[in-house]
């Protein structure tokens, strides 16, 4: 009786070894089949990273056509000469070699011109750009490149800036125009520039200080040289404006998944002298056209935001 119950255990032992082989060459040949259905040696992606694939739109990094809207520095004003516009020195559709535009340095210089346009306006406040956009959207751009804000804090009295809620607001419908008249288009929006820094920067020139007695940005330019509290007040006041509608942009821009700001980097770029306009030492130079290209072409064709 006991060899036999030894010889039973060792069987039955046997048999459960054969059914645990079986097993794992059952599950390998499944393996090996699972493989070949999701292709090569990937496993099979999960349902919802399969489902993310589809609906998370990649960003295109060298779009086919630019469209620019926005005021008077995307138009290039007081950059060639004085009191006028210059766009061939926009650096978001500009044909200047000094500048190399966005535009440029995205499709050739050759390819450019046929596909880029500038509906900017100088002069132009976040209100406008509806109208702006609206237009652009008939040549069906790859790309839409904002810059528009400055001119809401640029006003004659710091009452007389745009508010927050009336900006956000405006910006809102000028992204839902857009995406409703191009669903596709990829959007960049840039930073609006920091006044406060163009007017430290610019009231070291005695040239400069007299065109801003023309009325330009009074509510940060005015009084150039005074120091007293009233007037570091209302300088303060334009400067916390303008970070409060940059916060605008980054938010309104986050719920779009075809908008890329810049990250402030407009902002935060420190204009010096040469970057300034030698017509009114406010505006943007060729230079500084240049500079606000280069940030642009960063954050268009970096592969994550």
């Amino acid at each position: 009786m006991g060899r036999v119950s030894e010889r039973r255990t060792r069987g039955g032992r046997g048999l459960g070894r054969a059914r645990a082989a079986l097993a794992v060459l059952t599950a390998a040949v499944l393996g090996v089949a699972g493989c070949d259905a999701a292709g090569g040696d990937s496993p099979a992606p999960s349902p919802s990273a399969s489902k993310r694939s589809k609906t998370a739109p990649a960003w295109d990094t060298s779009p086919a056509s630019v469209a620019a809207v926005g005021d008077s520095i995307t138009r290039g004003f007081d950059a060639c000469t004085v009191l006028s516009d210059c766009p061939e020195v926009s650096w978001a559709t500009g044909s200047s070699a000094e500048v190399d535009s966005l535009a440029v340095r995205l499709l050739g210089k050759a390819k450019a011109p046929g596909k880029s346009w500038n509906y900017a306006v100088t002069g132009a406040r976040m209100a406008d750009l509806t109208a702006q956009v609206t237009r652009a959207a008939k040549h069906e751009p790859q790309l839409v490149a904002v810059m528009a804000g400055a001119n809401d804090a640029c006003r004659s009295t710091t009452s007389a800036m745009t508010s927050v809620a009336d900006f956000r607001a405006q910006f809102e419908e000028a992204m839902a125009t857009l995406r409703e008249k191009l669903p596709k288009a990829q959007v960049y929006v840039s930073s609006i520039p920091d006044l406060k820094r163009l007017w430290s920067q610019g009231r070291t020139n005695a040239l400069g200080k007299q065109v801003w007695k023309l009325g330009l940005c009074p509510s940060m330019l005015g009084d150039a040289d005074s120091m007293d509290s009233a007037a570091t007040l209302r300088r303060n006041t334009v400067r916390d404006r303008v970070e409060d509608y940059n916060e605008v942009l980054r938010e309104v821009c986050a719920k779009d998944r075809r908008c890329r700001t810049d990250d402030g980097a407009v902002h935060a770029y420190r204009f010096g002298t040469d970057q300034l306009s030698h017509w009114d030492w406010f505006h943007p130079s060729v230079s500084g056209q240049a500079r606000l290209a280069e940030i642009a072409y960063r954050a268009v064709t970096a592969k994550t935001p």
